[in-house]
Formats: structure tokens, sequence, C-alpha cells
């Protein structure tokens, strides 16, 4: 048993995306499209009546609009910007904010190449893990728990680094997860709960899960998982949710197996 069943196992939906009423360049049109080009996602041109121009609509795959947001808003987070902002801090986590769009992709079954195959695709899925670990800080409350493959990652990136560092500062209880390569005398510095490993689950599971506290009435929100595991060639598969029958399981493996 491991993480990868739950990717295996998960039922993943489609969904299309539409620029309506263009007036920007072709350009924005084909970088969407090209972010999007190996995903269930379909990407599209259109006059849409009733629709401010440039904005981007969720649908389904019947048609119906699940969510719209600017194009200007998907540019900034997704488009016009790379994983360096992430990583480097340039992005700070009260900065990040992930368009309606983009969260309306949940349940998505993602296939991503990671670096050096690709300096762009596994953006989608940085993007996410950082609104995850945003909406924990912004709770105050419930646990976190996230994987870094490498344990060393949390301090040579900056970006990571203060983000884990608010984390720990606040009253979300925060566990980290990955192959100790370098020691963890910062552990207690950040405030976070390490488990350093070596199997595949440490080695290969991409995990960001934020669980509330448990509900005691129905204003409760809805927890948030990322889970995603790469395979030998440097491949990604996974998705993200919101619905707690699939978030919630993948928390409780990590808490038991981990």
């Amino acid at each position: 048993m491991s993480l990868r069943r739950f990717v295996d196992e998960h039922d993943g939906t489609r969904r299309g995306l539409i620029l309506a009423n263009r007036s920007q360049p072709e350009q924005l049109r084909s970088m969407l499209a090209g972010v999007f080009a190996e995903q269930p996602v379909s990407v599209d041109d259109a006059a849409v009546e009733g629709v401010a121009e440039d904005t981007v609509l969720l649908v389904d795959e019947s048609g119906e609009v699940l969510a719209e947001s600017p194009l200007d808003a998907v540019s900034s987070s997704l488009l016009f910007t790379n994983s360096d902002a992430f990583v480097t801090g340039s992005t700070g986590l009260e900065e990040t904010n992930l368009p309606a769009v983009i969260r309306g992709l949940e349940g998505v079954n993602f296939r991503l190449r990671g670096y050096p195959q690709s300096h762009k695709e596994k953006l989608l899925l940085i993007a996410v893990s950082r609104h995850i670990e945003r909406a924990a800080w912004q709770r105050d409350a419930g646990t976190h728990r996230a994987s870094f493959q490498r344990l060393s990652r949390i301090v040579d990136e900056q970006g990571t680094y203060r983000v884990y560092q608010k984390l720990g500062e606040s009253d979300v209880e925060t566990h980290v997860y990955g192959v100790d390569d370098r020691g963890t005398d910062w552990a207690d510095e950040l405030g976070v709960t390490v488990h350093a490993g070596d199997t595949e689950d440490y080695r290969d599971s991409w995990f960001v899960v934020h669980r509330p506290p448990e509900p005691s009435d129905p204003a409760t929100p809805d927890p948030y998982a990322l889970l995603a595991v790469q395979d030998e060639t440097g491949l990604w598969d996974g998705f993200f949710t919101t619905d707690p029958d699939e978030a919630l399981p993948v928390d409780d493996y990590v808490r038991r197996e981990l």
C-alpha cells in the first residue's frame, strides 16, 4: 500500500476553459492553451454575450459555467510567473491568490513533467500548494502536512522556508515529510514536526494537506488536499481536491503510515 493507490483510484473529471471576448493578443490564448495542452482541460476562444472582455470561464463537460476570473488574474498567477517566484519568496504567502477558474480545476487528473523536462508544467501544482499553505495559515487552526522529497529543500528554498516559518508560528499543527539528506536542526527554529524516511512515499510523493479542526458546526471549512506521485521518468500524476471523502483519507494515511 502506498500513496500511489489514491492517485490510481481517483476518478478524474474533465473541464474546459473559455477565453471570452478576448481583446488581448493571441499570444495570451496560446500561452493558456500551452499550460493545459497535455491535460484533460480544453481551452477555447469565444464571443460570449453578457460577459466582460477578457474573462476566463471554467465549464464542465455539458458547457455549464462553474466559475469565472479576469484574464489578468490568470495571467499574473500562472502565465507570467515561474516556479522561481515561489522558491525565492518574491511571491509571498500574503500575495498568493489563486483565481477561481484555477481553483475550480479540482478533481482533474493531471500528468505533469518535472524539471529538467519542463520548467513550466509543475507550476500549476506549485501554485495550488501555496494556495493550500495560505489557507492553513489564514485559518490558524487544524493540521497541515506537506512532503518535500528532500527535507533540505525547506531550508534551501528561501520562499518555502518563509512559508513554513509562518505556519510554524501559527496555531496550525505543521508536519513536514521527506528524506533526511542534511540533518534537521532547523525544525525547532521553524516550529514544525519532521517525519523522515526513505520509502517510496517519502522519496516520490508530493502532498500538501490541510485538515481543519474536527467539525463542531456546519460552518467548519472544507479540507484541502493536493497529492501527486512521481514515476521513474520524472512524470508526476496527481490531483487536488476539497472533497472530504477524498482529502481526509489521504491525511489519515499519511498520519498513520508516515
